[in-house]
């Protein structure tokens, strides 16, 4: 499996028979360019511009939208309700948690979550390989509360996603950078690639931080 971080909260997961794209976004509003991209399944974690561009991916067979249970082929998805703020959405609406099993791996994007997991959430949760989890703030969950979240799901990797990358976006200037993360992790020697390129047997028993550069 292939994994590429587009940018924002946008991935492309390659596998051995479809691909997935997560979360593409409008480039106009969001300053960041989008990439040619094409897809067998495209997934948006919510209805916001810089998640929900669907006319930004060619070819899909699926989309999905909203929680809930999804199979094509050999790739299970399952789509967990959450929210977008700590107060069940009154301030920013709704969001998913796609939970995708692909390649015997079990990938876990998080979208625009904006709280803390829930016990029912948790149990939900299958064993995680890949976690994707954003770490900025401000729309999100901070790297603080993502801390938490990566300690109650255990996952082998971790790719954060969403957070400042450029002080002169304006979409993204108020949010933290990715260093805070890091700091808060206490993480030290971070592999940083291009793209990720993983099986079963390459999942750490400890979990690990992966940095991918974004490809916008």
């Amino acid at each position: 499996m292939e994994i590429t971080y587009i940018g924002q909260s946008c991935f492309k997961i390659k596998g051995k028979s479809l691909e997935i794209v997560i979360d593409p976004y409008e480039p106009a509003q969001t300053g960041y360019k989008l990439p040619r991209l094409s897809a067998d399944i495209v997934m948006t974690s919510h209805d916001h511009f810089d998640h929900n561009y669907l006319e930004g991916v060619s070819g899909y067979k699926m989309a999905i939208t909203t929680p809930g249970e999804y199979e094509i082929g050999d790739t299970y998805i399952e789509g967990i309700p959450s929210f977008h703020d700590s107060k069940e959405g009154s301030e920013r609406g709704k969001n998913t948690i796609f939970q995708i099993s692909v390649d015997g791996l079990n990938i876990l994007h998080m979208g625009d979550l904006g709280h803390i997991l829930s016990k029912d959430t948790l149990e939900k949760i299958l064993d995680i390989d890949v976690l994707m989890i954003p770490v900025g703030g401000f729309y999100t969950i901070t790297a603080e509360v993502a801390s938490k979240i990566i300690s109650s799901i255990e996952p082998g990797i971790v790719i954060p996603m969403h957070y400042r990358e450029d002080d002169k976006n304006e979409l993204t200037k108020n949010m933290a950078p990715l260093k805070k993360f890091l700091d808060e992790m206490g993480a030290e020697n971070v592999k940083k690639l291009d793209r990720l390129k993983i099986t079963k047997n390459d999942i750490p028993d400890e979990t690990e931080i992966v940095v991918l550069s974004p490809s916008h």
